[in-house]
């Protein structure tokens, strides 16, 4: 079997998005502490969600939300938790799509850098699920992609979801087209036309 490799035109970035599915709720388990707590938005102000989405994505290049109008975003945007802070501050979110009977697609989730590595992605990961699991849900989804954090992909696993495709996908890359500052995602080289 020989490997073939996929040529990524220069100005863009590529990554291998993992799709996954979960069909029954994870063994029930207490909730891991946190200081942090969430409250759902009554509906996404575009300019709110837009600051919340670009700190605790942009390290991972997450732009899609970036790119749309106030009106598509205000459309496409599900059901949003934001993640408060012990200050009260926007600390994180959770987007759940339930728009599609008896099935929940994750979105996104997610922390704001400064509050990585502290123990808190179990407890947004934990409270995901919980959510995602509504009554009349049957089905939960998610993708993720090898731009992600690195963590994400085996907690997924380790929760019980299951690999059902894979997909290479590639993009004009957020920082060139201004999306993004230049000197986000430092772990992702920029390759200039």
């Amino acid at each position: 079997m020989s490997a073939s490799l996929t040529a990524v035109p220069a100005g863009h970035v590529a990554a291998v998005v993992t799709y996954l599915e979960m069909d029954r709720p994870p063994p029930a388990a207490p909730l891991p502490a946190s200081p942090l707590r969430l409250e759902r938005w009554a509906g996404a102000d575009p300019e709110r969600y837009r600051a919340l989405f670009r700190r605790v994505g942009s390290r991972w290049l997450w732009f899609s939300r970036l790119a749309m109008s106030d009106a598509e975003l205000s459309a496409r945007v599900a059901e949003v938790h934001v993640v408060i802070g012990p200050d009260g501050a926007d600390a994180g979110f959770i987007e759940l799509d339930f728009r599609e009977p008896g099935l929940c697609t994750i979105r996104f989730l997610g922390l704001v850098p400064e509050l990585a590595g502290m123990g808190h992605g179990k407890w947004l990961f934990a409270e995901t699920l919980r959510l995602a699991w509504a009554p009349g849900v049957g089905k939960v989804r998610v993708h993720t992609c090898s731009l992600d954090h690195p963590a994400a992909l085996p907690a997924y696993l380790r929760a019980g979801f299951v690999a059902k495709r894979r997909a290479f996908e590639s993009f004009p890359d957020p920082r060139l087209a201004g999306l993004l500052p230049r000197d986000v995602a430092p772990q992702i080289p920029l390759v200039e036309a």
